[in-house]
């Protein structure tokens, strides 16, 4: 097992100058992968109601779209590690427009399945990973902070697409409002627009030669091990991250899918229930950059695999008390603390991935990772609608089930981040010991 991730990028990032515009661009893109699923559930009642579907038919919408949107990543890597973020970014951009257009001209829930969930998620994830890929090549010592301020566009975007949403059907009805939601996404263009690669050529001579050694290695390897990097299946804390994930995917996304529509059903009139979500995502605004400037901090860093492990557990304690919550008042003050819990967990979900195998080999991880996890964020929602929802006619034993995920995973993760900062503590120690010439050292380190 490989020691502790190092940047090994074979240049020094800048950590700063044109690396906060492309921030922004990473903000603008993230923002609208992550938010625009979401705000969509704004129409799930009323399209509901036009198709004659159930809640769990309902539901497959936001998780086809996220479930692509992930499943898109290995084809994103390549497309990244190929061409760069900047073309597959404003490629996305079309993509989502296009998915949106034929969308409103839909006359099943099928058609909603193919064109929204599949062809909107892949341009969802045209957006989102190489957003996340080049921060690694812009920032190293900033790296956290910078990750907090891209994830920020999250929230941001969705506490202001879901009151917008609701007056878009008011004026426009959902056929309306899908054709000028695909040209709103249009948007990510310009932020592709931004990302501009980054100079290589201003590291020191070692940089220099630290990169003409990595090409020569990437010629003597294969097709698949060019663009996607495999043998992080060998990799303790790839596996680590891997494992626990697809467990907290299964109660990451249904408990925000569903929130208006569980304030819907309490009888709250819908553009409070709007509101709800405008209110999660106020707070989830700001705790994202300030997760980041606690991560960055000399204190945290070192371990900011706890920190994670404890942003997941607080997930899952949030969810197990909001069905005690009663009334528009108990749902607001839930929506204030899942919007602490949930910007928390976002903020840190892939800077933790990136401290786990380095900037240099997180293109490859994120699109594996995706892929894999694509299947707990395609079934966790229609499984709570229909497992859950649909056959007790409550929403709250789909919250006790998604807190119960969210709890084991933290468990897993504090468990299994112990154990794996202990490894390679002694590692560190083993390498040190040989590098330093003392192999009786190295001997009783071993032992």
């Amino acid at each position: 097992m490989p020691p502790a991730a190092v940047t090994n990028l074979g240049y020094t990032p800048p950590d700063g100058g044109w690396g906060w515009a492309v921030v922004f661009g990473a903000f603008i893109s993230i923002g609208f992968s992550y938010a625009f699923p979401k705000s969509l559930t704004i129409y799930f009642k009323e399209i509901q109601e036009y198709f004659s579907v159930s809640y769990s038919e309902i539901a497959w919408v936001s998780s086809v779209m996220l479930a692509s949107m992930y499943a898109g990543g290995p084809v994103s890597s390549v497309l990244v590690n190929r061409y760069g973020s900047r073309p597959v970014v404003i490629a996305g951009g079309v993509l989502v427009c296009t998915a949106m257009v034929l969308a409103s001209f839909g006359t099943n829930i099928i058609h909603l399945y193919l064109c929204v969930g599949l062809i909107g998620g892949f341009g969802l994830a045209f957006n989102l990973q190489p957003s996340l890929t080049i921060i690694g090549t812009y920032f190293q010592a900033k790296r956290p902070l910078a990750n907090g301020l891209a994830m920020t566009g999250s929230p941001v975007v969705l506490s202001t697409l879901a009151p917008l949403n609701q007056f878009l059907f008011d004026s426009f009805g959902w056929r309306g409002s899908f054709l000028i939601l695909g040209s709103i996404v249009l948007n990510c263009c310009v932020a592709g627009a931004l990302m501009r690669p980054v100079n290589k050529n201003t590291g020191t001579h070692s940089d220099n030669l630290q990169t003409e050694e990595h090409q020569s290695e990437k010629k003597g390897q294969g097709f698949i091990q060019k663009f996607i990097d495999v043998s992080l299946f060998r990799h303790r804390g790839f596996l680590i991250y891997l494992i626990g994930n697809m467990v907290l995917f299964f109660g990451f996304f249904a408990p925000v899918v569903f929130l208006a529509p569980y304030a819907k059903h309490q009888g709250i009139d819908e553009y409070s229930a709007a509101f709800l979500l405008s209110m999660f995502a106020l707070v989830d605004m700001f705790i994202r950059p300030a997760t980041g400037l606690i991560g960055n901090t000399k204190w945290i860093r070192p371990r900011i695999q706890y920190f994670f492990s404890f942003a997941v557990l607080y997930n899952g304690i949030c969810h197990l008390m909001c069905p005690l919550a009663s009334g528009y008042t108990g749902l607001a003050v839930y929506a204030v603390f899942f919007g602490l819990a949930f910007g928390m967990l976002s903020a840190l979900l892939f800077e933790v991935l990136m401290d786990l195998v380095g900037a240099h080999r997180f293109s490859s991880a994120v699109g594996l990772a995706t892929i894999i996890e694509c299947g707990p964020v395609l079934l966790g929602p229609p499984i709570s609608g229909l497992s859950l929802v649909d056959y007790f006619g409550d929403y709250k034993y789909m919250y006790y089930a998604c807190g119960v995920f969210m709890l084991v995973s933290g468990i897993f993760f504090f468990i299994m981040h112990y154990y794996n900062y202990k490894k390679l503590d002694e590692e560190h120690r083993l390498t040190a010991a040989v590098e330093t010439g003392s192999p009786e050292e190295a001997k009783i380190d071993e032992n």
